[in-house]
């Protein structure tokens, strides 16, 4: 138990440099500019300056055009275009181009390439286009083949300004996603921290695997900058990112849905799937494309599979009783839904695939932390039973030796620091051998019990009454001196004396020699018990059943 106290001590170390740290930080970070801030003396602030810079337009070049192989036109309404704004948006182009066309306007791009587009589109490739009034010609919109026959595009036609607030709103959600996933793989990395708990620490990583891998879904790989080289290779990098994504979601619903203990030959299973999703995140640069689509769709059919054995895994520890597997429950019913709305060719899902997606991760993330400090509230409560079990003396529920000296060290610290009295005083039970050979050691059980509910009932703080062992109490008076002590130690032992007869055992007697001592400006723990045990002793040889302070009782040679 010395050990787990010393852990706790060190991490509560750890917490506090952790706690100064960001401290420092909080308070440094405004300073970068506070010089600054204090030369504005105007009633406005004026940043940036003119440019001569054009707005970055990516032009489709002849090898972006020869791979565009899919291609629809949007036709004009009945009697040609009416000469008003045009906002074509296209969503859900999860690699390659995109080219959107009108006359002799045209633009291409694709989802990680933010700042080359068109600055009012962000969640899409965009564009705005005025065709003249009666114009037949329609809008061309062309694009890649898609890994996934079920990954179609979804194009927006209308007025700009509601066409760009629906992809404000995209942008919105999937930004607000990644950021809860940053925010408790940040909370999680500072649990481990705090705990040193390497469950921590796997969630953290989990976090930021799966912020990669919404951030190559949703193109904010891109944005504001692009810090994924993904290029050609964003199909590559889809693949083997989903194929680690998947494999730490199977292992932790697995893990959250009782899975382990429905089937304990689980782990070896487990082991095996993740070095499999690891093995196919590693070949898919050399897959050539249709194998690449191949893995793809065989990713999602092993993680649906997954998904419901990790939801039977559920149900049956529910019967078993294992009500904490909900939470693994919860977080694998959206992703079950997501899929059946896919296989049913939902067009909710085909028109909100990315959201729809990176909600329930964000879910799953959510419901996983909530396990997670769940998990550590129920260790903590089991360290504080183990604790206060290691503290407990079992027969009377007294703070045990261990711990009264851990208390009475306590007060001596704080006396020393407020110049306060302290005084402890020294009981121990008059005969209880012959108690306990006469009526049998369940009697004696009784009286110790007695004696310590009565000696519970004289002070202010339960804790303040303590077994020493034996038949031998500690009582702790935190502020009274030996003059105060006295008259209240008298009368517990009266106390004592009087309780025998509730017991209901014909002749039982019971008293109690206690001694008195209030701490000197030279004692340490050890010198004040020495002292209350000595004067103890001197009450005992004087005749028993009485108090003997310190001071009258000097220590024996």
């Amino acid at each position: 138990m010395a050990d787990g106290g010393g852990a706790t001590e060190r991490q509560g170390d750890r917490s506090w440099a952790v706690g100064v740290l960001a401290l420092l930080l909080a308070l440094l970070w405004p300073l970068a500019g506070f010089a600054q801030v204090l030369e504005v003396d105007r009633d406005y602030l004026l940043l940036g300056k003119a440019t001569d810079q054009q707005a970055p337009v990516r032009t489709c070049t002849p090898e972006i055009l020869a791979r565009l192989g899919n291609v629809i036109q949007v036709q004009p309404p009945a009697g040609g275009w009416p000469g008003a704004p045009q906002a074509v948006d296209v969503f859900n182009v999860f690699a390659g181009e995109v080219m959107i066309t009108h006359g002799e306007r045209q633009v291409c791009g694709h989802m990680q390439d933010a700042r080359t587009r068109d600055s009012r589109f962000r969640a899409g490739i965009g564009m705005v286009l005025v065709p003249p009034e009666g114009n037949l010609d329609p809008i061309l919109v062309a694009w890649e083949q898609p890994l996934k026959a079920r990954w179609i595009p979804t194009v927006r036609l209308g007025a700009p300004s509601p066409v760009q607030q629906v992809d404000t709103a995209r942008l919105l959600v999937r930004t607000a996603c990644i950021a809860i996933a940053l925010a408790l793989a940040l909370s999680a990395l500072m649990g481990f921290f705090t705990t040193g708990g390497r469950d921590f620490l796997t969630y953290t990583f989990v976090c930021g695997l799966l912020v990669v891998w919404q951030s190559i879904l949703s193109g904010l790989s891109g944005y504001p900058w692009p810090w994924l080289p993904l290029g050609r290779a964003a199909p590559v990098w889809m693949v083997a990112v989903t194929a680690l994504s998947y494999g730490v979601m199977i292992w932790m619903l697995w893990r959250l849905c009782g899975g382990r203990r429905v089937m304990r030959s689980s782990r070896a299973v487990m082991v095996w799937v993740a070095a499999v999703m690891v093995a196919v995140a590693l070949l898919t640069p050399f897959m050539p494309r249709y194998l690449l689509a191949f893995t793809a769709n065989a990713l999602d059919s092993v993680f649906a599979l997954a998904c419901v054995l990790a939801l039977v895994a559920g149900f049956v520890s529910l019967r078993r009783g294992h009500y904490h597997v909900v939470d693994g429950m919860v977080a694998v019913v959206p992703l079950l839904l997501l899929m059946l709305a896919d296989a049913a060719g939902s067009r909710l899902m085909v028109e909100y695939r990315v959201e729809a997606v990176q909600v329930a991760v964000t879910w799953f993330l959510m419901m996983s932390a909530y396990s997670l400090n769940r998990s550590l509230g129920v260790l903590r409560k089991q360290r504080d039973e183990m604790r206060q079990l290691a503290d407990t003396d079992t027969l009377t529920g007294l703070p045990n030796r261990r711990a009264g000296l851990r208390q009475l060290e306590q007060y001596l610290l704080e006396t020393r620091l407020h110049g306060q009295p302290l005084s402890i005083g020294f009981l121990d039970i008059d005969l209880f051998k012959q108690i306990n050979d006469r009526y049998g050691h369940d009697v004696g059980d009784q009286v110790l019990v007695s004696v310590a509910r009565t000696l519970e009932s004289g002070v202010r703080n339960r804790n303040d009454v303590i077994r020493m062992g034996g038949e031998e109490f500690l009582i702790l008076l935190p502020g009274s001196s030996a003059d105060v002590a006295l008259p209240r130690l008298e009368q517990l032992r009266e106390r004592v004396g009087q309780q025998a007869s509730d017991l209901g055992h014909e002749g039982l007697v019971v008293s109690s020699s206690i001694g008195l001592a209030e701490l000197q400006p030279d004692d340490d723990v050890a010198a004040l018990l020495r002292r209350a045990d000595n004067a103890m002793y001197r009450a005992k040889r004087g005749g028993r059943n009485r108090v003997v302070d310190a001071r009258d009782a000097p220590l024996a040679g």
